[in-house]
């Protein structure tokens, strides 16, 4: 028997998972969605380890409770500083059957297709690039593979306070492409490993030499859910779909109302969460 409310749990530390759940609400419409962003206390692309996996295990927990049998974390630094740990030392005595993915290893299992010189870019948070969770999750599935990283610390502050077209953004894009491609003039693929830098797609396919491909996550996260879903029919069938999308924010629900509808494309109404 179906339970009456299992929606699909999706964290983030703020705003940008919210471009990872536009991609699964158009991809797979029927489901129920439950986003949680952190608000109050990120960002976490700068947070140690620990910090990061405390707070991912807390919201997660909370998503848990909230009847999610599913939770995806839709964001890069909390996917490469918590996942594996809560999925081997968490998982188990909070509920076995329950389960959390990430959104890096979708997209470095695919990198590998699109690049024709094996020489591949990353552009992400500090946390994300210190972490090698991206070189290290390439290099299984692709070995031969020559990762290069650029950290874009400016990148999310510009997006959160909506600074898309201006001089400084630009000059900060025109930056980070330049020393990423410092590194190698060969890469010919670049991806965008933080779910903020979408919305600054337009801006960086104007300075990125026009051959190079660059690939967001969003899409490749959503066409691997779905494939994850086919799978594993035991967890597909325990998930309720009467296509509510409900959201929650650490942080002021008037501000994240505001600020969310840029990243999720249309009007979303949040409650507040106290931790």
């Amino acid at each position: 028997m179906e339970k009456t409310y299992s929606p699909i749990g999706v964290f983030d530390s703020g705003y940008g998972g919210l471009t990872i759940l536009k991609e699964l609400v158009d991809a797979l419409p029927e489901y129920d969605y439950l986003y949680l962003g952190d608000n109050a206390r990120a960002p976490y692309g700068s947070r140690s380890f620990d910090t990061v996996y405390d707070y991912t295990l807390e919201c997660v927990k909370h998503l848990f409770d909230k009847g999610c049998e599913l939770v995806i974390l839709a964001c890069n630094t909390a996917s490469a500083k918590a996942l594996r740990n809560i999925q081997q030392r968490d998982l188990p005595s909070l509920d076995p059957k329950k389960r959390v993915l990430g959104v890096i290893r979708p997209t470095t299992e695919v990198i590998g297709n699109y690049t024709k010189t094996n020489h591949v870019g990353i552009f992400a948070t500090q946390g994300t690039v210190s972490s090698g969770s991206y070189v290290i999750e390439i290099q299984k599935s692709f070995p031969d593979l020559n990762v290069y990283q650029e950290a874009c610390p400016m990148w999310v502050p510009l997006i959160e306070a909506n600074e898309l077209n201006n001089e400084g953004t630009e000059y900060f894009v025109k930056k980070h492409i330049n020393q990423l491609f410092t590194q190698s003039k060969k890469i010919d693929s670049v991806i965008l490993g933080c779910t903020h830098y979408p919305l600054l797609r337009p801006l960086i396919e104007k300075h990125l030499p026009a051959d190079v491909l660059l690939l967001a996550q969003g899409s490749i996260v959503a066409h691997g859910l779905k494939d994850y879903l086919f799978r594993h029919p035991e967890m597909e069938t325990m998930l309720s779909k009467h296509s509510n999308r409900d959201f929650l924010t650490t942080d002021s629900a008037e501000q994240f109302d505001q600020q969310a509808s840029l990243f999720f494309g249309r009007e979303v109404n949040s409650k507040h969460l106290s931790l």
